[in-house]
């Protein structure tokens, strides 16, 4: 348990944003309904947007909304969504507080592949630092890739560990992890979120969702709406029917009741969108939708 942290739900008074805050630790207070960057790139995460006063619209959107949870990656572009982030929101408000992730790379062919040395990690550290326009990093989420062995994490997590304690980062985090890799981690230094797939249907998480909470530790699921058999989508809209809601708001809906830890993070292009992913926390799903939804995951 990590009894230096606050583990607390907090409304957000100046925004009165639903969902209210999760406080993670004396300088880490985060909206639970967050904003995920990432599609603000161009097409596969790749180049400028489609439309820049869109992509720079939404960020002050979101800000301007309450939200305080932006995650983003340097190598979302690469460089495009920080240089954007930084562009709409610098000087940054107080309360915000800003995600990155490293440990990936991008290559000319727009694939993803892991970027895990120590001199990788470094410079990506660096990178969003610059870019960002920031002297300390709020929080750091480590990628892994291609492996869920608890060995494999240590040497990357030490490095950040060790550029924490540099004061370059204030928090860490891990991503795309098994739950022996999140212990291991932990042995090394603090985790304070833990980014892994997962959904209403897609539930092999369901433990490690479940200690994240005992542990007062933020888990922040990708695709919330990824990976869906014809049956579930319609089950799910069904749901989202019968309450009068999308069906994506009815799944982000669910996240938030299903571990009072969960943070989303709903990337969107649209500000229209943005505030539709918002307004799903204040959705109060009845004890049938309830039961539907959590069923999905064995049709």
């Amino acid at each position: 348990m990590h009894t230096e942290y606050e583990h607390t739900v907090m409304k957000n008074a100046a925004a009165e944003l639903p969902g209210g805050v999760l406080r993670l630790a004396d300088d880490l207070a985060l909206t639970r309904i967050g904003y995920g960057a990432m599609q603000l790139a161009g097409p596969k995460v790749w180049g400028p947007p489609r439309d820049r006063d869109a992509a720079l619209a939404v960020l002050r959107a979101a800000v301007e909304a309450g939200i305080t949870h932006i995650d983003t990656s340097d190598y979302y572009g690469p460089h495009v969504v920080n240089d954007l982030v930084r562009e709409a929101l610098h000087p940054y408000p107080e309360d915000l507080r800003i995600a990155t992730k490293v440990g990936a790379r991008r290559t000319p062919d727009r694939a993803w592949p892991a970027a895990l040395s120590r001199d990788e990690l470094v410079q990506a550290v660096h990178d969003n630092l610059k870019r960002l326009d920031v002297p300390v990093l709020d929080l750091v989420n480590l990628r892994m890739t291609d492996t869920l062995a608890a060995a494999d994490i240590v040497e990357p997590f030490t490095v950040l560990a060790e550029l924490r304690e540099q004061g370059l980062i204030r928090h860490l985090g891990v991503s795309n992890v098994s739950a022996e890799q999140v212990r291991a981690a932990e042995e090394i230094a603090p985790v304070v979120t833990v980014q892994n797939f997962y959904n209403v249907a897609s539930r092999k998480d369901d433990a490690l969702v479940d200690w994240c909470a005992e542990q007062g530790i933020a888990y922040v699921p990708f695709y919330p709406l990824g990976g869906f058999r014809p049956l579930q989508a319609e089950a799910l809209d069904e749901v989202a029917r019968d309450l009068g809601i999308t069906a994506w708001q009815a799944a982000l809906a669910w996240l938030l009741h299903r571990s009072p830890t969960i943070l989303l993070i709903p990337g969107t292009s649209s500000v229209a969108h943005l505030r539709e992913n918002i307004a799903s926390a204040a959705v109060e799903l009845p004890e049938q939708a309830l039961r539907t939804l959590d069923a999905l995951a064995t049709r």
